[in-house]
């Protein structure tokens, strides 16, 4: 093909689409700047696979044991995507849009509800088990996503086969503590544009999904928040690390390596602790509550430990608009000059924690240890202690028992 030397006159994005497809397709000759690059490059690879845009589309299901084996080896990343359903139906309660998840291969492993009761597309597409991977239904936001692992926009007739252009969708990644990616979410939209920025909302929630996916697979890691404002550790904008009992970095999510200023690609194992933070591994294990901290590139932030081993809190949802707020009856000191760690001391009326051992062999020792010098500062308060903490009660007597608890 040939780039078109030719300007291309409309008056609206659906007549610029529908343009530069009779300049691809008929005259052979490439939009330039007209469609978007990753938009063409896809309609490429479809006419390698020797696809034609007038062919009809069917939305075909794998077979029934890989849409099981899906469902199986995707659970936690569905558990996820549950906890976050009823927030994303209530957001496009209003619109005519939907959404769905597929797994890392676009096998459609999740959706909301239909829509519009006028989408016979979705209806059709939107339902599990269907192969949405780009071989099979041609150019679509969750195939582009895919291909590239970047979020996308495909709208109108920038899909590839003609019987799809009354579709609009975007999607958005979705990784795992590996780097990898582990699934897409996307909102569609049939027979009507967006009215609102697609690309926010769907990205926002697809960092939602994968937050929660993130702590899901670390309970054998210290999970590490960071935010520039402590408000924002429960948020989906928390950055979010994990860190081995080595100390050494196994995972990021996108905001803290943003802060971190770290490269992403890949599984980060070149990067520990200290070079990161400025701490070594047992005092970052003991900020289990919001602290101030410079991290070592310089930049001011506010960190949490989540208790080793503990069961992750999750990340709040994009809906909530609760905020983190400092324990009561606390007071921070700090030394933001030099590499002390600061620390929240309560005031006379509450018993103070006492000062933590040097660090143990693994992290469920110290997690035991944090636990047993908390419920002695709590004078054997349970409730107290879970509380300081930010576990359950179950978690004190399963890490403890309850033989040892009472000869405490």
């Amino acid at each position: 093909m040939r780039t078109s030397p030719r300007a291309l006159f409309f008056t609206s994005d659906s007549q610029r689409v529908a343009l530069a497809r009779q300049r691809y397709f008929d005259e052979g000759e490439i939009p330039t700047g007209v469609v978007k690059r990753e938009v063409l490059d896809s309609w490429a690879r479809c006419q390698r696979m020797r696809l034609s845009p007038t062919n009809a589309i069917e939305f075909n299901e794998v077979s029934l044991s890989r849409a099981h084996l899906a469902l199986q080896r995707n659970r936690l990343l569905i558990e996820a995507w549950a906890n976050e359903t009823s927030e994303i139906e209530r957001t496009l309660a209003g619109t005519a849009c939907s959404a769905i998840l597929t797994d890392a291969t676009g096998v459609l492993i999740a959706a909301t509800g239909e829509g519009d009761a006028q989408a016979h597309i979705t209806r059709t597409a939107h339902r599990v088990g269907i192969n949405l991977a780009e071989e099979a239904v041609g150019t679509t936001a969750p195939g582009l996503v895919l291909k590239t692992g970047q979020p996308a926009v495909v709208l109108g007739g920038e899909h590839y086969f003609d019987s799809v252009r009354p579709m609009y969708c975007a999607a958005a990644p979705i990784r795992n503590v590996h780097g990898q990616l582990a699934g897409v979410l996307d909102i569609s939209s049939e027979h009507k544009t967006f009215e609102f920025d697609v690309a926010a909302v769907v990205g926002l929630y697809a960092t939602c999904i994968e937050n929660r996916l993130l702590l899901a697979q670390s309970h054998e890691y210290l999970v590490v928040r960071m935010q520039i404002s402590p408000s924002l550790l429960d948020t989906p904008m928390t950055g979010l690390a994990g860190l081995d009992s080595h100390g050494n970095l196994v995972w990021t999510n996108n905001a803290a390596s943003r802060m971190l200023g770290i490269d992403t690609t890949g599984v980060p194992s070149s990067y520990d602790v200290e070079s990161l933070f400025g701490l070594p591994l047992h005092r970052m294990q003991t900020m289990i509550r919001p602290s101030p901290m410079r991290l070592a590139n310089g930049l001011s932030v506010w960190i949490q430990a989540d208790a080793p081993y503990a069961e992750h809190r999750p990340v709040m949802s994009a809906g909530t608009s609760e905020h983190s707020e400092l324990p009561e009856n606390t007071t921070v000191t700090t030394n933001i000059e030099s590499d002390e760690t600061a620390i929240f001391v309560p005031t006379p009326s509450e018993p103070a924690t006492q000062e933590l051992s040097p660090p143990a062999s693994t992290l469920r020792d110290v997690d035991k240890t944090l636990i047993e010098q908390t419920v002695q500062a709590c004078n054997g308060n349970i409730s107290k202690a879970a509380k300081q903490l930010g576990v359950s009660r179950g978690l004190i007597y399963r890490r403890l028992g309850k033989d040892h608890l009472q000869s405490m």
